[in-house]
């Protein structure tokens, strides 16, 4: 989408205000002539299956960037894969596999799921396990100024020394309880300590040898070392959920700005929590789900990448199974569309009323999603433009070259959603399908009802749903 001034803002977490976007930190006249956009996006850790909590993030990330390249960016886009940490080594060593082997099985399960979704791949897909020379360089930075300290055989930060820590989070420094040390890669809410840049070695787990002794990474240091191999420098988006604020991110500020002296991220963009029926997600509420355990109970992959979508990022989101069921009756309307669409046979010249509709979703649709990635907003203006277009149909101001420019505007608008022209539609054995129709209204002709009934059921089981009008019978892939 052409436009040569940037009104996109965003909330930054650290500054606590929305902000106009400006990569690389210096306006430029025109988007084209902006840098790459530069993202990180804190990514799965491969110890097992992602829930439907880690995909409200993910599937945020893949609408940033879609949103992004759409408003006529370019991106650069890194997501990591925490492949070492307290719960990959235990899970390894649990079913007696390699360190690699293990996360190796986690990694491809969770391509596998992002492929279902309709999430784009990104650019970059660092692993922690690939990336320690980067890790030392940062220590080792930190060591020239005295911002670390050894204690048995671990390497720690020390947060006393680094008078900025608490940006983000808003920890003070009364907050802090000096000299108390943090080893384990997950903290309760209230802990503000030194943490472990450096792990010294356990019985059974592995380790590197390094300047700085035998050991493992600490969490935080391995996504400030990722994003500094790949970036070199500050980048311009850092984005992760809520509950990675404090410590996780906290800490990658601390040790990346303290290393490098330069700012680490320009702006920090935080995915609300999900909720499942109004409670926190939890196994023991019975209410807790990854990708798979919704598709083995029948729901779409489509109707769950609308349904994340649905809410502002900056709300909590409330996953319903009714939810689940509204966004299939959503999609139906956008597949009756296109199939209402595909019907328009007449041709005439092209209705400037049907253009100006177009272009007018097109620019609305944009400064509402333009207010902090309102994708949201955006959504319901989109459900206005199906209701105008449906109108239009009904009123036959339609032609053939209408029809043309309408699909284009919604094949320009899934840039943004992913979720109108949806890969597992295209998967469907459409000569099949049209032979079982044919053979339905062969015996409807005949009046074997009987037969027409069944035909319409081994359908729907397929997922196809058949609706019978003046023009002729249709399907569309139900949601």
């Amino acid at each position: 989408m052409e436009d040569t001034i940037v009104a996109l803002k965003i909330f930054n977490t650290l500054t606590r205000r929305l902000e106009t976007f400006t990569p690389g930190g210096v306006s430029k006249e025109r988007i084209e002539d902006y840098p790459p956009v530069t993202i990180y996006s804190c990514g799965p850790t491969v110890y097992s299956f992602a829930h439907i909590g880690n995909f409200r993030t993910f599937v945020f990330n893949d609408f940033l960037r879609r949103y992004l390249k759409f408003r006529g960016f370019t991106v650069n886009h890194a997501m990591n894969i925490t492949d070492v940490d307290d719960k990959t080594i235990a899970g390894a060593l649990k079913e007696g596999l390699t360190l690699r082997e293990y996360t190796d099985k986690y990694t491809n399960i969770f391509f596998e799921d992002c492929k279902t979704l309709n999430i784009e791949p990104v650019e970059h897909y660092p692993r922690a396990t690939e990336s320690i020379d980067a890790m030392i360089d940062i220590i080792a930075h930190l060591d020239k100024k005295g911002l670390i300290y050894e204690k048995d055989g671990s390497i720690y930060f020390s947060i006393a020394k680094f008078h900025r820590y608490g940006r983000l989070s808003n920890v003070t420094s009364m907050d802090i309880k000096a000299g108390a040390r943090y080893d384990a890669d997950e903290y309760s809410k209230e802990d503000v300590r030194d943490f472990a840049l450096w792990k010294a070695p356990k019985d059974n787990e592995p380790y590197w040898d390094t300047p700085f002794g035998k050991g493992r990474p600490g969490w935080h240091i391995e996504c400030s070392a990722m994003v500094r191999k790949i970036f070199g420098t500050t980048i311009d988006i850092h984005t992760g959920g809520v509950d990675l604020i404090f410590p996780h991110h906290e800490n990658e500020i601390a040790q990346s700005e303290a290393a490098y002296d330069e700012p680490f991220v320009r702006y920090w963009i935080h995915v609300e929590h999900l909720l499942v029926e109004g409670s926190k997600m939890s196994k023991s509420l019975g209410n807790f789900f990854t990708l798979r355990d919704l598709l083995d109970k029948g729901y779409s992959p489509r109707a769950i990448r609308y349904l994340l979508l649905t809410a502002h990022y900056r709300k909590q989101l409330n996953f319903t199974f009714d939810g689940l069921n509204q966004a299939a009756q959503a999609l139906l309307r956008i597949d009756n569309l296109l199939a209402r669409l595909n019907d328009i046979k007449h041709e005439a010249t092209p209705n400037q009323q049907v253009i100006d509709r177009c272009n007018a979703f097109l620019t609305s649709f944009t400064e509402t999603v333009d207010d902090d990635l309102n994708i949201a907003g955006g959504i319901g203006i989109f459900f206005d433009f199906i209701h105008d277009i449906n109108t239009m149909i009904d009123a036959n101001t339609i032609s053939t070259s209408d029809t043309a420019y309408i699909v284009d505007i919604l094949k320009k608008i899934d840039m943004v959603f992913g979720f109108i022209f949806f890969p597992e539609i295209s998967a469907i054995n459409k000569e099949e399908i049209e032979s079982l129709i044919e053979e339905r209204n062969k015996a409807r002709k005949e009046k074997n009802f009987a037969k027409a009934d069944s035909i319409r059921k081994e359908l729907l089981e397929k997922g196809i749903i058949i609706q019978d009008t003046k023009e002729g019978t249709r399907w569309i892939v139900k949601s």
